[in-house]
């Protein structure tokens, strides 16, 4: 699989680097594309080995375009993929007007599509299904998800902070949230919202705390989030209960289950998330290159990317 990157951001450069460190042969760089030339300029410098494309059309003619750009633009560019005959995989969310999102779903039924939500190749998420599927959890009757934040964008989004912090494409429950909805929905099924709760800062600034209640399947869910009320740049906690135990996964990438005398157990060979997302984006791209030489994955669909996405924003909607 020959790999055309479209947006060197944070995102971007980290697929840029998975992709040159990959140890198979079935996965290649063929080059990135940026709008902005200080991109470009930043890829050029930090890594020369990587090659540029002139345009996102010359990026076309790779076999697969992964797409890094801001989220209004993710759609134009995967249509123009699919429309040149590639396989795409895309940043979530999916998009950012829904009516627009279920028209691309309909339009890529059976295409090589796919969208990067990274517990789709999570060890810590496979220790989880391993654990439910042992009985450890047995009848789920609570699911929590709590994401907080000391500052949003994170420092190390900063350099997409114009839309990042804005209502119109960024805001943590679509960049972060999404990533835990879409683990209950493959876990514990279907989500639905019954209740939510918005605060957002004037202007068009994005949201600062949302508290929200749902059903995921049979299974209740409570879900919060908040920007401001915690020193660590992030903490992030998605910890289902059940009538013969109990399981958490802590800060995106360390698995834990609850012990009979209650304290807490951590998945052997657990690893920091700094550690661990290099595998993941590995596994992701072994995955994405099978998508696009036709074969079996269990990459993010785009009709799981939209049931997502309109749970964010029924919850976005709830603040006005």
């Amino acid at each position: 699989m020959r790999l055309a990157v479209i947006g060197f951001g944070v995102m971007g450069e980290r697929i840029v680097r998975a992709a040159l460190d990959h140890p198979s042969d079935d996965v290649a760089l063929a080059g990135v594309w940026d709008p902005s030339a200080d991109a470009m300029a930043r890829l050029a410098g930090t890594l020369p080995a990587a090659g540029r494309f002139g345009s996102a059309e010359a990026a076309m003619a790779a076999d697969c375009v992964y797409i890094a750009s801001p989220p209004m633009t993710h759609l134009g560019h995967a249509r123009a993929a699919l429309a040149a005959g590639k396989a795409i995989f895309t940043e979530k969310p999916l998009g950012v007007d829904l009516e627009d999102s279920r028209a691309f779903v309909e339009e890529t039924a059976g295409a090589r599509a796919a969208v990067n939500f990274i517990f789709a190749s999570s060890p810590a998420v496979a220790e989880l299904k391993a654990w439910i599927a042992a009985g450890v959890v047995g009848r789920p009757t609570h699911l929590t998800i709590e994401t907080d934040f000391s500052a949003w964008p994170r420092e190390w989004q900063m350099d997409a902070v114009s839309w990042l912090a804005r209502r119109a494409e960024g805001g943590f429950t679509r960049e972060v949230v999404s990533h835990f909805l879409f683990l209950t929905e493959r876990l514990l099924g279907e989500t639905a919202l019954l209740d939510a709760h918005v605060d957002f800062p004037p202007g068009d600034r994005a949201e600062t705390a949302i508290e929200a209640t749902l059903m995921a399947g049979e299974t209740p869910v409570s879900l919060s989030g908040g920007v401001g009320a915690i020193d660590a740049m992030e903490r992030n906690l998605w910890f289902l209960e059940g009538e013969a135990g109990a399981i958490r996964l802590r800060d995106w990438s360390t698995a834990e289950r609850r012990m009979p005398d209650g304290s807490w157990e951590t998945a052997p060979g657990a690893l920091p998330h700094t550690e661990a997302r290099p595998l993941i984006l590995r596994d992701q791209l072994s995955k994405l290159a099978a998508m696009t030489a036709g074969g079996d994955h269990d990459l993010a669909t785009p009709a799981e990317a939209f049931a997502v996405q309109e749970t964010v924003e029924a919850i976005l909607a709830a603040g006005g």
